[in-house]
């Protein structure tokens, strides 16, 4: 049996007594693409939440490249710590872009590797800070390129569209290689103008095989982009299928009249 390259089972999430996740079972492999829609409260950003550790799921388990790194049940739960290096498996980019207004769109991306490298020296004198930060600053650099903003390395996020701080929001994330990039409606706070040029970075590392999980409300993006989607209805996930048996061809009746009300609502 060939495992996922990652995947949860049984993660279940309340608040306040409400269940919010009620036992979600999913897996991804190495270079995929996977689209999660569904309404809203339907508990699509929790469940991207609880894989990033934002929140702890109350039971569950996760597998990473065929190790398991979470078990609801252990007694010894994991620390805040070790949570911390749990995360850096996966990058997760906001709707709302979160950059730091005071730090210049370079300084934003290269804060946590920075952060990271300083905790790194102080536990190996050996390492030399100076050495190693040029080699951070240069990847930054990289990054920008990457997303077509090399001319915006020192300017503000108040000097940048919404676009763009959604691109340099996405560098954040890559900056520190994350196995699995994660993105919350990353086109949801956008002018309808300004989509398109987030949507072609996504694309763009689809190409380069990044394994990707993305929470959109953006349809036609999830069609022509996954390779797989996610169909989440009251905190479960109600259907799974390829782009074209969701959006073509569903089973369940809660997906067809989703999509319906959906093509309704944006004729």
């Amino acid at each position: 049996m060939i495992m996922d390259y990652f995947s949860i089972e049984g993660y279940k999430k309340k608040f306040s007594g409400t269940e919010v996740l009620k036992g979600i079972d999913l897996g991804l492999n190495k270079g995929e693409v996977v689209s999660v829609i569904g309404s809203s409260g339907s508990g699509k950003t929790t469940l991207l939440r609880c894989i990033n550790f934002l929140e702890t799921p109350d039971e569950g388990v996760m597998f990473l490249d065929g190790e398991k790194i979470f078990d609801a049940s252990d007694k010894k739960r994991k620390k805040e710590s070790e949570l911390r290096k749990i995360r850096l498996n996966f990058g997760l980019v906001f709707q709302s872009f979160n950059l730091f207004p005071q730090y210049t769109a370079a300084e934003n991306i290269v804060l946590a590797p920075k952060l990271l490298l300083k905790e790194r020296c102080r536990k190996d004198k050996t390492l030399r800070f100076g050495d190693r930060y040029g080699e951070i600053l240069r990847k930054a650099q990289d990054l920008l390129e990457r997303i077509g903003l090399e001319d915006k390395a020192n300017a503000y996020p108040c000097e940048l569209s919404g676009g763009q701080q959604q691109r340099v929001a996405i560098a954040r994330a890559l900056a520190l290689e994350p196995k699995i990039l994660c993105f919350d409606e990353p086109t949801s706070a956008l002018d309808p103008e300004l989509t398109g040029e987030v949507l072609k970075v996504i694309r763009s590392l689809k190409d380069e095989k990044m394994t990707m999980m993305i929470v959109t409300h953006e349809m036609e993006f999830a069609k022509n982009v996954s390779d797989k989607v996610v169909f989440m209805s009251g905190g479960v996930i109600a259907e799974v299928g390829t782009p074209c048996e969701i959006f073509e061809d569903p089973k369940r009746e809660c997906t067809k009249t989703f999509l319906k009300n959906y093509r309704v609502d944006h004729k």
